[in-house]
């Protein structure tokens, strides 16, 4: 199984910026995949999580409103897009996919991380 990140890089504030995932090894239509982000010296939080079935994603509090993933099961793909980015979004980003229905907790792979930085 392998998941790849990509698309990371310098942006300014108010600013947007799209990252892509792409999974192999796995059919996406038995996972939730999530994306992560971890800022330096802080833990690593829960960016939004995307079910399976039924298209429903669960987007945290910080980026409720300006992200928005979007999957593509048949191109074992899911895709972050980013708006109205603020420095405090600035962190690795990484995905995930865990086989379930539902929580994106205790995931079973990972990506190596995309870094996003939001500065002037």
């Amino acid at each position: 199984v392998q998941l790849q990140a990509s698309g990371g890089g310098l942006v300014q504030p108010g600013g947007s910026l799209g990252l892509s995932c792409v999974t192999s090894g796995i059919n996406l239509d038995y996972y939730v995949i999530g994306w992560f982000r971890q800022a330096p010296g802080k833990e690593r939080e829960l960016v939004s999580c995307s079910a399976p079935k039924y298209g429903s994603t669960y987007y945290g509090d910080a980026v409720k409103g300006r992200f928005t993933a979007s999957r593509d099961n048949a191109k074992n793909t899911v895709s972050l897009r980013m708006n109205n980015l603020k420095a405090e979004d600035t962190a690795v980003y990484s995905c995930a996919v865990r086989y379930d229905d539902y929580l994106c907790e205790g995931m079973d792979h990972w990506g190596k991380g995309t870094l996003v930085t939001v500065s002037s």
